[in-house]
């Protein structure tokens, strides 16, 4: 890799590629020197129609001096502040080894107004308790009717519209611009989607789950294979919370995620009823160690969004009948913040792989929520590992988000990328779409720390259960490290196994396993090569 970024810094500085040994802040963000620095960028990215690529780390002469990554990461954001005088942000950053240290290649394009914050809602609660209406009537602005007409937006498949039950994942979109909120006028127009994504400044996507027991597994898909920022957990006023509404909070909160509560249906039962349910809730997460947070104005929902206490659960009745409620969830979509994930973004590209397809003059497409990094239309990008542990080479086709057609998507984004090198037959959920400075592993054995919570007999070695990693979803052989066996309330190291084939995963990613009922959380502690 070193042999070949020479081969390009050894022709020297020419038409949109600029030299930087190094960027001092101190000296470079200086008042004049920024502006002789933007002036000089403006004329590389004029040179390359609309982008430039910094190498920093090399001389004039383009010798791979190299740096070390403290003054690596100072020269980057040097670069940031200086493209924003100019409309520009950086794309991408990928690193290579120097001479006494790393180089890196920075990317550098125009502004185009794709930037905007994007938040990513996964929606959560047990069958018949209203999720898809909901979403159906907030993205739409279109009340229901009393039979789900609003979730038909949602629920798309001919059983699931027959049977009024979700059984994979839904995606929906609103948002807003300069602080009102803009819906959708014909959910299943694509051009109306796409036209959305570019008129929001913040955008609300919510990944909407399946409620049925059966399908948990796509439940926890949806909670554990998206980047999500919160979770929006329903409750049917005339039911109350059930086993499977606990069920979802758990891993809501198994994944560290905040949690927002709707008591939805409220049309359908009296005040004391609404009353009660209420107070069950409460209950369930004080139990659990949260506080909850009755909202009844938008002043409230402001407050509550605005506040930085990860443990206070807002709250709010609403019926998706009469729309009593919706305003106040507005409020709080409005005022929520969305985490900063300006430094996920300067990292090398990675998306785990959710779902795969093969359309019709495009080609293979696969689609996922973008983990870290930035990826380009035409990048050369990796894919794996296939069974044998190895990753496919594949280029980047073109990019969408929504049915937007974009030049580059980032961290956070929920995207659908079309390759190029690989056949559909190749791809398997659970794979990840990279760049070469991504770390590509091999996983097939990992240590992780787990809690127990429901099991009805002992797990010892050889017990064996579904796992859930980010988006795999995969058969795991256990091993308990720290006693024989263990059983419910119990909490330990476990050696864990893919009994089929290799994923790549890290140290710390989020673990939850289950055999029909979820059973057990974690987090990995130990790759074992």
């Amino acid at each position: 890799m070193k042999t070949s970024i020479h081969n390009i810094t050894k022709k020297g500085e020419r038409r949109n590629i600029e030299f930087k040994e190094r960027l001092n802040e101190d000296y470079h963000l200086q008042k004049d020197r920024k502006q002789r620095l933007a002036s000089q960028m403006k004329y590389r990215m004029e040179r390359g129609n609309g982008e430039a690529i910094y190498f920093v780390g090399v001389d004039d002469d383009g010798n791979l001096t190299g740096l070390d990554e403290k003054e690596i990461e100072e020269s980057i954001f040097v670069l940031k502040r200086v493209a924003e005088e100019i409309n520009a942000v950086i794309l991408k950053v990928e690193k290579f080894p120097g001479d006494n240290g790393e180089i890196a290649r920075v990317f550098i394009g125009k502004n185009n107004g794709f930037k905007r914050d994007h938040m990513l809602v996964g929606v959560a609660g047990h069958v018949d308790h209203g999720k898809s209406t909901l979403v159906g009537t907030i993205t739409t602005g279109n009340l229901d009717n009393g039979s789900g007409r609003t979730r038909i937006f949602l629920d798309l498949q001919k059983h699931e519209i027959e049977r009024g039950l979700s059984a994979d994942l839904s995606f929906a979109i609103y948002g807003f611009s300069n602080d009102e909120a803009m819906r959708i006028k014909n959910p299943l127009n694509k051009k109306d989607k796409a036209k959305l994504v570019e008129d929001c400044d913040k955008l609300i996507c919510f990944v909407d789950t399946v409620g049925h027991e059966p399908w948990l597994r796509t439940t926890i898909r949806g909670i554990v294979g998206q980047k999500l920022d919160y979770g929006l957990l329903t409750v049917a006023a005339d039911q109350g919370p059930t086993h499977i509404t606990k069920e979802h909070l758990g891993i809501i909160l198994a994944m560290d995620l905040p949690v927002i509560v709707t008591i939805t249906k409220i049309d359908m039962v009296s005040v004391d009823i609404i009353k009660e349910t209420k107070e069950k809730v409460f209950e369930l997460l004080k139990l659990v160690g949260r506080i909850p947070f009755m909202i009844k104005s938008e002043d409230d929902a402001g407050f509550v969004a605005q506040n930085d206490n990860p443990h206070l659960v807002p709250i709010i009745n609403v019926s998706s009948l009469t729309g009593e409620g919706l305003n106040l969830l507005d409020e709080l979509f409005l005022n929520l913040k969305i985490p900063n994930k300006t430094e996920d973004s300067l990292k090398p590209f990675m998306m785990y792989i959710d779902k795969i397809y093969s359309v019709v003059g495009v080609g293979v497409v696969v689609s996922g929520t973008i983990r870290q990094g930035k990826v380009k239309s035409g990048d050369k990008l990796f894919l794996g590992p296939d069974g044998t542990g190895k990753y496919m080479n594949v280029r980047a086709k073109s990019i969408e988000m929504h049915y937007c057609k974009k030049d580059y998507a980032e961290a956070g984004d929920v995207v659908g990328i079309s390759i190029k090198g690989v056949g559909i037959e190749d791809i398997k959920r659970g794979m990840i779409l990279c760049d070469h400075n991504y770390e590509k592993n091999s996983v097939r054995e990992f240590e992780a720390d787990v809690a127990i919570l429901v099991h009805p007999t002992t797990i010892k070695e050889g017990y064996e259960c579904i796992t859930h990693i980010e988006t795999i979803s995969e058969t795991v052989a256990f091993e308990p490290l720290d006693k024989e066996f263990m059983s419910a309330g119990d909490r330990g190291k476990i050696r864990m196994r893919f009994k089929y084939r290799p994923f790549n995963i890290k140290e710390s990613q989020k673990v939850i396993f289950r055999e029909g009922r979820s059973k057990g959380i974690g987090s990995i502690t130990r790759i074992i090569e």
